[in-house]
């Protein structure tokens, strides 16, 4: 354990005594989101980002010592563990190291290697390349061995090869140099499989890598797992290769590197062929095969990793996007044939009415359907309207638009809504995981009078009020923020989604009084059953009044409420800290701190001017250290303080609605619907979302979209290029730029596919510097990846 401890605290950059300490906690239940906020003092700060590293680490690590444990344990039995293999298995850092020096004694099939050393034929191989000198047709004939299957002096030989070739394959220092040198040197190599055709539509999602090559260490997460795509469909072909031009007679660069490993070297002495040509064995049939799919999945993990850090932080901002708060909004659920699924929710949430409109074919009731949301928003005061983005969105948003101009002329008008200057507005909201909750065993029971098809409305209305709220009731994985979410692994997928929306959760708080069973069970230390519990105790005795009442709840214990009461809000309860950030442990801290500033608590919550007064070192005792009273300090100047951005609504332009409305030049407001490495994805209001290349977003070198942009923000972006046929839009955010000359031309070449180019350019061609080229990369990078 100390060993894992100093590894982790050398990985963090932290102190020994601060890993050690998070270990505890975590082994004694705590959560993260728990030791971050509350247990600042044990660890000295470890933030949450940090406690997530360390426990993926420590799991990882505690799998490695147990691996090691057996692994030892197992070369034991069989009489085999060396002083010397024992220091090497100790010392392994890693699991692919471990499993290599693990090799030579699995248990495995029998080999033809292991054939010829029961028939004898090991001194036989041990001489010849310890002396090459030697003449292996004489020295073989004394080894023959019929009732073996080895018959005659070419049969014997072969075993020699074999066994050597066996020998040579398990050694862990030469695989483990070779698989380095392949991840420094090699190159992953796609084309488009035989037999495909280049122009099925399926098939030309990959286009881009029907004749591609790229150092295998550079490969960046998406064109890595869209080729593991394209090969898993079956329509390419990827392999690892190396940048040589292989000559008859002469040996390959691996060959060499074999060769060097074992002091070995062709000095035309009589067994030297047959050395030669058990070298060029080994490689070709017992290690390229197997290296290669070592390092495809050491591509694939290091690539899966990314695109799950791409999907945790797209999903966080999202969760953390600001909420629109009480305020009536209608949602509707766009629809041809079906209608238009219409919910008019009130400011806490509650369903207020439902209807189904049919504006589009075949009814096309369009003046029904105006009178129809009409009425709906001037009986319930509606002042949001939030539109799903799926089937038929864009039609149903100008029927919005027109109930918005329609309104406006009418002598009631809804209350307007902060950060516009209208009375009712328009967002287009992320329907994905709508159609999921609505057939979902918590939304029948949230919504048991509803019909399906209508608490789709429900949740698209309720997720533009409160995102967090709305969207824990949906699988992450069906929410629809990833890159390529459905190659990746996905309980490593599950499990990072999970902390990202338990720690968003906590970040904000939960109001203990309206929160769903939903909500609550993602609150530190909460089961679902616990949180069943809460809100049926609630149900039964009306609103909490004070947080001391949750040890009333049925299997919420002392542990459990340590947990989570901090993070759990009671607005207007008994005790105004209920409904802060403070713990309860820590409410014997706070009446000293009154009883210091000579004040009672409400004349205190809020006042920075007077809180800022207080020396810190003041109130530190035994029992509370300088760490915790800054935060409770802190808590106090902003009880309660919700960490999400205040809520505004992208102003989007009049008449632009369709991808034809758009123009080169076109300077817009739009919002981030999703960021990949390589470029931010912005929803313009016509239905087909832009793309800022990373090149394009600011006037200095971006590494990463996330460095300037988020899901959510709202930005100004100009139009550079327009491409109908393909339904893309290249946009920039470096407003000073000029529109490239020639878009029309390149969109036409674009159109027109070449595979003339050099293998060089077409490995570069993913970053080329023209901002439309690299649009159209991106995009085809970008195909399937929800």
């Amino acid at each position: 354990m100390d060993k894992i401890l100093l590894q982790i605290a050398a990985e963090l950059s932290v102190r020994p005594a601060q890993v050690n300490a998070a270990v505890q906690l975590l082994d004694g239940g705590a959560t993260v989101p728990f030791i971050a906020r509350y247990r600042k003092e044990a660890t000295d700060g470890l933030d949450d980002s940090q406690l997530r590293d360390l426990e993926a680490r420590l799991s990882y690590l505690r799998e490695l010592e147990e691996r090691r444990a057996a692994v030892l344990k197992l070369i034991d039995e069989q009489g085999k563990l060396s002083p010397e293999l024992r220091a090497a298995i100790e010392a392994a850092p890693t699991k692919q190291e471990l499993e290599d020096l693990y090799l030579p004694y699995k248990t495995k099939r029998r080999t033809k290697g292991m054939i010829a050393r029961e028939a004898g034929l090991e001194p036989l191989a041990d001489k010849l390349f310890a002396n090459p000198a030697l003449d292996p047709q004489a020295e073989a004939a004394a080894f023959l061995q019929p009732e073996a299957g080895f018959a005659d002096v070419a049969a014997v030989l072969d075993g020699v090869r074999d066994l050597l070739s066996e020998r040579w394959a398990e050694d862990a220092t030469l695989v483990g140099r070779l698989r380095e040198w392949l991840w420094s040197d090699g190159l992953l190599q796609s084309k488009l499989a035989s037999g495909k055709d280049e122009n099925n539509a399926d098939v030309a999602k990959f286009r881009d890598y029907f004749d591609y090559s790229e150092p295998i260490q550079r490969v960046p997460s998406h064109r890595a797992l869209a080729v593991f795509r394209g090969r898993t469909l079956e329509m390419l072909d990827a392999k690892l290769v190396l940048d040589e031009v292989l000559v008859p007679g002469q040996i390959s660069m691996a060959e060499g590197r074999i060769a060097i490993h074992l002091g070995w070297s062709h000095a035309k002495r009589s067994s030297d062929d047959l050395i030669r040509k058990t070298i060029a064995w080994t490689w070709k049939v017992k290690l390229s095969l197997s290296l290669e799919r070592d390092l495809f999945t050491r591509l694939r993990e290091a690539a899966e990793g990314v695109a799950i850090k791409v999907f945790a932080e797209n999903l966080r901002d999202l969760l953390l996007a600001a909420p629109a708060g009480k305020r009536v909004v209608m949602g509707l659920d766009p629809g041809i044939r079906t209608g238009v699924k219409v919910a008019v929710v009130s400011d806490t949430g509650k369903v207020l009415d439902t209807a189904t409109v049919y504006p589009h074919e075949p009814r096309r009731d369009w003046d029904g359907s105006l009178h129809t949301l009409a009425k709906l928003c001037a009986t319930h005061g509606v002042n949001l309207i939030a539109i799903g983005n799926g089937t038929a969105s864009r039609e149903t948003d100008k029927l919005a638009a027109d109930l918005i101009q329609r309104l406006k002329s009418s002598p009631v008008r809804p209350e307007p809504v902060e950060g516009s200057a209208v009375g009712l507005q328009k967002v287009v909201v992320s329907e994905a995981g709508a159609s999921v909750y609505s057939a979902s065993e918590f939304a029948s029971k949230e919504l048991p009078d509803l019909d399906v098809s209508l608490r789709g409305a429900v949740s698209i209305a309720r997720r533009l009020q409160d995102p967090l709220a709305e969207l824990v009731k949906i699988d992450p994985k069906s929410i629809g923020v990833g890159q390529y979410q459905h190659d990746v692994h996905q309980s490593g997928l599950a499990r990072s989604l999970d902390a990202v929306v338990e720690d968003c959760v906590n970040a904000v708080g939960v109001d203990l009084n309206t929160a769903s069973s939903a909500l609550l069970a993602r609150v530190s230390g909460l089961s679902s059953t616990v949180a069943g519990n809460i809100v049926r105790w609630r149900d039964a005795h009306g609103a909490f009044r004070n947080r001391k009442q949750l040890l009333d709840v049925n299997g919420l214990g002392p542990k459990t409420f340590e947990q989570s009461a901090g993070f759990l809000r009671i607005p207007g309860g008994e005790n105004p800290l209920d409904n802060s950030g403070v713990h309860p442990e820590t409410y014997p801290l706070v009446e000293k701190i009154l009883t210091q500033a000579g004040k009672p608590l409400p004349e205190l919550l809020g006042r920075g001017e007077v809180l800022k007064t207080l020396r810190p070192e003041m109130f530190v005792d035994e029992r509370f250290g300088a760490i915790t009273v800054k935060d409770v300090l802190a808590e106090l100047e902003k009880p309660g303080r919700d960490p999400r951005p205040d809520f505004k609504v992208a102003r989007l332009t009049d008449g632009v609605q369709d991808l034809k409305d758009l123009s080169v030049g076109m300077v817009l407001e739009g919002t981030v619907s999703n960021v990949a490495q390589f470029g931010a994805f912005i929803d313009l209001g016509v239905h087909q979302d832009g793309l800022v290349h990373v090149s394009q977003l600011s006037n200095k070198f971006v590494n990463d979209a996330r460095e300037v942009v988020k899901t959510g923000d709202i930005v100004k972006v100009k139009v550079m290029e327009v491409d109908l046929a393909r339904k893309r839009i290249s946009l920039t955010m470096k407003l000073d730029t000029a529109a490239p000359r020639g878009a029309a031309q390149v969109a036409h070449e674009r159109s027109s596919p070449s595979r003339s180019a050099s293998p060089s350019a077409k490995r570069s061609a993913p970053q080329a510097a023209n901002p439309g080229s690299a649009m159209a990369a991106a995009f085809a990078k970008l195909q399937g990846r929800r």
